[in-house]
């Protein structure tokens, strides 16, 4: 079966979807829905690095494979991260292709990068196979740079053309509140920004990448070639679940 990365560099399109409870519970229930792969949020979500290995940890019997959205762009964090065994990091308020190379670099271990080794961590099997971590880890670590600001729209081209970047992902909320017009995803501004990064990807032989606010705008990014879709998370099921049954049982009871 081939690993996420292959997935996303022969194109194909996987479903992915956000964890954000600081749930080991939740993480579970989501993981074995059959998304290709989920994001544990350290930048929104309610959870820590300590909190996240759990998740990490519940994930392992999934088919899903997760990736972490980190919440502080530094070599440390990324190390602890990787090290936990995700198999990919977000990167959000990237802003260059300086800084999209500077993180990707905190990926890999030297000569390609500037990741410390440790054998004995979870991502190696505590040291049961590390060599074959380390062969490997270029073919199947994922570097997602998401695209939010201006900055990144005017740097676009180098950002997709950095080594080591896999996916450039769309942050609509982040990205329409730079443009002026938070929100308002069918605004020109807003169209033409996607389109530019899914012609910087394809230029660069790069996947493009969103989190769709509703699962009715999947075709408007398809249709642009986004192949790295994400929708819903663990607290939008609940609060949805709990919303819609609230509701039901007040109207049973004429309320």
């Amino acid at each position: 079966m081939k690993n996420l990365k292959e997935k996303i560099r022969s194109g194909e399109v996987v479903h992915g979807c956000w964890i954000n409870l600081a749930s080991t519970v939740s993480a579970e229930i989501v993981g074995n829905a059959g998304f290709d792969w989920l994001l544990i949020d350290l930048e929104h979500g309610a959870g820590d690095v300590a909190i996240m290995y759990q998740q990490l940890q519940a994930l392992s019997a999934s088919s899903s494979t997760p990736i972490v959205r980190i919440d502080n762009l530094s070599r440390p964090k990324v190390q602890r991260i990787l090290d936990a065994g995700a198999a990919g990091i977000m990167f959000p308020q990237i802003q260059s292709s300086l800084e999209a190379d500077g993180v990707i670099r905190m990926m890999y271990y030297p000569p390609r990068g500037e990741r410390g080794m440790a054998k004995m961590v979870r991502a190696t099997g505590f040291g049961r196979y590390a060599n074959e971590y380390i062969a490997d880890v270029e073919k199947n670590l994922v570097g997602v740079i998401q695209i939010e600001t201006l900055n990144a729209l005017q740097n676009i081209d180098g950002v997709a053309a950095t080594e080591g970047v896999d996916v450039l992902f769309v942050g609509p909320s982040d990205l329409s509140l730079s443009l002026g017009i938070f929100g308002q995803l069918g605004h020109p501004l807003y169209q033409q920004a996607i389109k530019d990064v899914a012609a910087a990807a394809k230029k660069h032989g790069k996947a493009t990448g969103v989190l769709l606010q509703d699962i009715n705008e999947y075709e408007m990014y398809y249709q642009l070639g986004y192949r790295f879709l994400a929708c819903g998370a663990d607290s939008a099921f609940v609060r949805k679940g709990a919303d819609d049954l609230v509701k039901k049982m007040n109207e049973k009871a004429g309320r």
